[in-house]
């Protein structure tokens, strides 16, 4: 497979406190990758470092090739999408505005929206079934129709690969697979390489074609479902007791929690 970002010995976090700690990776060009791991493993943090709205302590990021320090912010914005975990907003402009936002990395300063700007803004709000909320104000919305609004925003970008961070945090398992299904229909209709930062380790089962485990700033395993998800792995990690067992729908693992006190 191709790589599209590579990661290499990544270090990194806030202040003088290392939240990731040597971190090597690729991400390959058509990946539907989850992360996950405990909290505090340094999730979050990849994802700013990766994004620059952190620096690195050192360690090297490439996309395509090129180390993304060096690049121009506007054009690594054209490249690569960020959806963040909190999707409220403070302010009341209204979907198609908000959509809108997402072509900022292509216009000149103080350049107006062309007509293909709205052309892709109103296919990215289409692909996400939002279109007819276009003239809606975004702080109206729910929270499963905002999240698909955020998600709009950044295929607007038009990139090649789209973080997100935590995408079905806050929404019911209904609205969780609503997401989860639209994110695998983008990636497979607009060729999108997806990575994403995952709490529900069966989400990531049933969706994801590699997982990366986290443990305290370091990549404790990566590889398919079946080679990350085990019982020893995740015991290992979250310091908890889990049986694992086939899905039989699907054949993934599927992670069930075994209370302490009956």
């Amino acid at each position: 497979m191709k790589t599209l970002l590579e990661i290499s010995r990544l270090r990194g976090g806030y202040h003088k406190t290392e939240v990731v700690k040597g971190v090597s990776l690729a991400i390959n060009y058509g990946d539907f990758m989850g992360i996950i791991g405990p909290n505090g493993s340094g999730k979050t943090t990849l994802f700013r470092l990766i994004t620059r709205v952190i620096g690195s302590s050192s360690g090297t990021i490439l996309l395509a090739g090129k180390e993304t320090s060096s690049m121009d912010l506007k054009d690594f914005c054209r490249k690569v999408a960020f959806v963040g975990q909190e999707t409220d907003v403070d302010f009341s402009f209204t979907v198609m505005e908000t959509c809108l936002m997402g072509r900022i990395p292509h216009l000149k300063r103080l350049q107006f929206e062309t007509r293909q700007d709205l052309r892709i803004a109103e296919e990215a709000l289409a692909l996400t079934d939002t279109l007819g909320l276009k003239n809606k104000r975004i702080d109206e919305l729910s929270a499963g129709e905002r999240q698909r609004v955020i998600i709009a925003r950044a295929l607007t970008q038009e990139p090649e690969l789209m973080l997100l961070d935590e995408p079905t945090s806050h929404l019911d398992i209904g609205h969780q697979i609503q997401i989860m299904d639209l994110l695998k229909k983008l990636s497979r209709s607009k060729k999108l390489t997806i990575s994403m930062v995952l709490h529900d380790l069966n989400l990531a089962s049933a969706y994801c074609n590699r997982i990366v485990l986290l443990d305290r700033g370091a990549v404790y395993k990566e590889g398919v479902a079946e080679e990350v998800l085990t019982y020893q792995n995740i015991e290992a990690v979250y310091k908890t007791v889990v049986l694992v067992e086939k899905n039989r729908l699907t054949g993934k693992p599927n992670v069930l929690l075994v209370p302490k006190e009956k």
